[in-house]
C-alpha cells in the first residue's frame, strides 16, 4: 500500500473511531453514573474510555461498541472500590448525584431501570460486581452470557450476582408508586411547601417518613437522618421558614422521574427534591443541597458574559 493509501485508510480508522464513540457514549455514561451515582465521576470514565479507545488499533476491534462498554464497565467497576471506601468517611448521609433527564429520560438505557434516586441509593449496599451486574442485565437488557464476558466471570455467576442484587433490593424497599402517582403526589407537596402548609404535607407522608439530607460538609444540613413524620414536617417548617421563604419551587426531571428545583431569585439551585412514594404515601424524601452536586441544574450563562469565558 502506498503512503497515501495508508494515510487514508488511517483517516477513515479516525472518523470511524470517534463516530463509532460518539454512538456509544450514552450508554457508557448511563453505566458509569448508575456505578457510580456521580455525574462528574461518570464523566472520568468515559473520558478514560475515550483515552484507551485512542490507543487502541481499531483495525484489529470487530466491534467497537462491545469494546467500549466492557472497558467502561471495568473501569467503572474499580472506580466503584474507590468510592465505597471514600463514602465511609463523606460528611453527614449521602445522596447520589441528581442528573437531568430532560433529554434522555431512560439516560442512554434500554430500560430507565437503576436510575431512580431510591434504587441508586440502595445500589450502594451492593459490592460492585452484583451491582454492575444487576445495571448491565435490567437497564441494559444485556444477556448473563456477554454481562460474564465483560466481567470475566462464568455466565452462572453473572447470575448468582444478579439474583443476589435483586434480593437485596427487594427487601430493602415497597413497591414504587406508579409514575402519575407519584407526580401528584409530588405536585401535592410542591403546592404544600409554597404555602407553607405543614398539614398537607403531613398527609402526604407515611407516619415513618425518612427525610436525607446532603450537604456534603458544604452547607448547613442535617448530618442524621430524620425519622417519623412530626420530625420530617418540623425540619421542612424550619428550611421553609428560614432558608427558603423567597425561593421558587419547580417540577423538573430528574432521574428519568420528576423532582423538585429550589432555586434563589437568581435561578441558582439552593435544593434538588426527590420523593420516594409508595402506595402508602411518601415514605422518604430526599434533599441534595451539596452545590457540586446541582451544577446541571444552573442556569446557563448569557452570551457575551464572563462566565462563558470561565470553562
Amino acid at each position: 500500500m502506498t503512503t497515501d493509501g495508508l494515510a487514508e485508510r488511517d483517516g477513515h480508522l479516525r472518523e470511524d473511531g470517534v463516530a463509532a464513540f460518539l454512538d456509544v457514549r450514552p450508554q457508557l455514561f448511563g453505566i458509569a453514573y448508575r456505578m457510580l451515582g456521580s455525574v462528574a465521576e461518570a464523566e472520568d470514565i468515559v473520558q478514560d474510555a475515550w483515552i484507551r479507545w485512542q490507543r487502541t488499533d481499531r483495525s484489529e476491534v470487530e466491534n467497537p461498541a462491545a469494546f467500549l462498554t466492557t472497558t467502561a464497565t471495568r473501569l467503572a467497576l474499580t472506580a466503584a472500590t474507590s468510592a465505597r471506601a471514600r463514602r465511609e468517611t463523606y460528611p453527614g448521609p449521602w445522596l447520589p448525584e441528581p442528573v437531568d433527564t430532560s433529554d434522555d429520560p431512560a439516560l442512554g438505557a434500554e430500560r430507565a431501570e437503576a436510575l431512580d434516586l431510591a434504587v441508586l441509593l440502595l445500589l450502594e449496599k451492593l459490592n460492585p460486581a452484583e451491582r454492575a451486574v444487576y445495571v448491565l442485565h435490567e437497564a441494559f437488557d444485556y444477556p448473563y452470557r456477554r454481562i460474564g464476558e465483560i466481567l470475566e466471570i462464568s455466565e452462572a455467576n453473572a447470575r448468582q450476582l444478579a439474583r443476589r442484587a435483586r434480593l437485596a433490593l427487594e427487601s430493602d424497599r415497597s413497591a414504587p408508586a406508579p409514575p402519575p402517582v407519584r407526580r401528584r403526589l409530588l405536585e401535592t407537596f410542591v403546592a404544600a411547601a409554597r404555602d407553607g402548609d405543614l398539614e398537607a404535607l403531613e398527609r402526604l407522608f407515611t407516619q415513618d417518613v425518612v427525610a436525607r439530607a446532603d450537604g456534603g460538609g458544604k452547607v448547613h444540613a442535617s448530618r442524621v437522618e430524620l425519622r417519623g413524620v412530626a420530625r420530617v414536617v418540623l425540619f421542612i417548617d424550619n428550611i421553609l421558614r428560614k432558608y427558603w421563604h423567597e425561593a421558587t419551587f419547580t417540577v423538573v426531571d430528574v432521574n428519568g422521574g420528576a423532582g423538585v428545583l429550589v432555586a434563589d431569585d437568581a435561578g441558582m439551585p439552593l435544593a434538588i427534591l426527590a420523593l420516594d412514594a409508595t402506595e402508602r404515601g411518601v415514605e422518604r424524601v430526599f434533599f441534595v443541597v451539596n452545590p457540586d452536586k446541582m451544577r446541571q441544574f444552573e442556569p446557563a450563562p448569557e452570551a457575551g458574559t464572563d462566565a462563558e469565558w470561565a470553562h
